[in-house]
C-alpha cells in the first residue's frame, strides 16, 4: 500500500512546478486527486500522465469564493470527501520597490496568497470534520520570515500565511485536524525565472548565479525535494505535527 492509500487530497496551483510535481507524487502514492488550477488545458497537460480514475481537474480562481466553494464540492462529489488541501497556489508579483509598487498588484497577490489560503482551509474544514480529521499543507517560502526590498507583497503574503496556519492549527487540532506550512528557498521554478528576470531584464543570469552562491548548499531546490516534504507532512508518518513552519531552503536561514 502507498502511503496515501484511501486519502483523498486537493492541490491547488497544481499545474505549476511544485504542485505539478506533488501531484504526481500523491498519486503514485494511492491517493485520489482534485488538482486545481487557473488553466484548464495546463490542469490537462499536468494530469496527462497520471490515472484518470485516481485524478479530478477543477479551474478555479483560489481569490474566489464560489471558486474555492466550487473546488472542495468537486472532490466531495467525486471522491466522497477530503482527507488532505495542500494550499500551493501563488503568484510572485511585480518586482518593484514599495514606492514603485502598484497598489492593484499589491492587493491582487494578497488576494491569491493569502485570501486564497484562508478560503480553502475555510470550506475544507467542514468536510475534514466529517472524516475524522485531516492535513493540511501551506506553501510559504523563505520570504515569509525574512524580506526583501523588491518583493513585498510576496513577502507580506508568506509573513501572513504562517500567522494563518499557526491560528488553523490551534482551530483544528480537537477535530484530529493537522495545518503546517512548507516553506522553500528558490526552486527551479518558473516563478523564479520571473524574479530572475525582474531584478534585472538584462542579465536574468547573474541574478539566478547570485541567489545560488547565496544558498549554503549552493542550489536551488528541485520541485520534487519540496513534494517529498509535503507528502511527509500529509501523510500518517506526521501525525504529531501541527502548527510547524518547515523550512526546505538549503540552509539559507540557518
Amino acid at each position: 500500500m502507498g502511503r496515501l492509500e484511501g486519502k483523498v487530497a486537493v492541490i491547488t496551483g497544481a499545474a505549476g512546478g511544485i504542485g505539478r510535481v506533488a501531484s504526481a507524487r500523491f498519486v503514485a502514492e494511492g491517493c485520489r486527486l482534485v488538482m486545481v488550477d487557473l488553466s484548464t488545458e495546463q490542469l490537462e497537460q499536468a494530469a496527462a500522465d497520471l490515472d484518470p480514475d485516481r485524478v479530478e481537474i477543477c479551474e478555479a480562481d483560489v481569490s474566489s469564493v464560489q471558486d474555492s466553494q466550487r473546488y472542495i464540492k468537486a472532490a466531495v462529489d467525486r471522491f466522497g470527501g477530503i482527507d488532505i488541501l495542500v494550499a500551493n497556489a501563488g503568484i510572485e508579483g511585480q518586482v518593484a520597490r514599495i514606492v514603485d509598487y502598484d497598489v492593484e498588484e499589491f492587493d491582487r497577490v494578497i488576494a491569491v496568497n493569502l485570501r486564497g489560503v484562508w478560503l480553502g482551509i475555510k470550506y475544507a474544514f467542514p468536510q475534514m470534520i466529517e472524516r475524522g480529521g485531516g492535513s493540511i499543507v501551506v506553501t510559504s517560502s523563505t520570504a515569509g520570515v525574512t524580506g526583501s526590498a523588491v518583493l513585498s507583497a510576496y513577502n507580506a503574503s508568506k509573513h501572513g500565511v504562517i500567522g494563518l496556519m499557526r491560528s488553523a492549527a490551534r482551530d483544528g487540532a480537537r477535530q484530529n485536524i493537522r495545518v503546517n506550512t512548507v516553506n522553500p528557498c528558490p526552486v527551479e521554478t518558473r516563478m523564479m525565472r520571473s524574479i530572475e528576470t525582474g531584478i534585472d531584464g538584462d542579465d536574468a543570469q547573474s541574478v539566478y548565479e547570485r541567489i545560488q552562491d547565496s544558498i549554503p548548499l549552493g542550489r536551488y531546490a528541485d520541485p520534487a525535494e519540496i513534494a517529498n516534504l509535503m507528502l511527509f507532512l500529509v501523510s500518517d508518518e506526521s501525525s504529531y505535527l501541527t502548527g510547524g513552519v518547515y523550512m526546505a531552503d538549503g540552509g539559507s536561514t540557518s
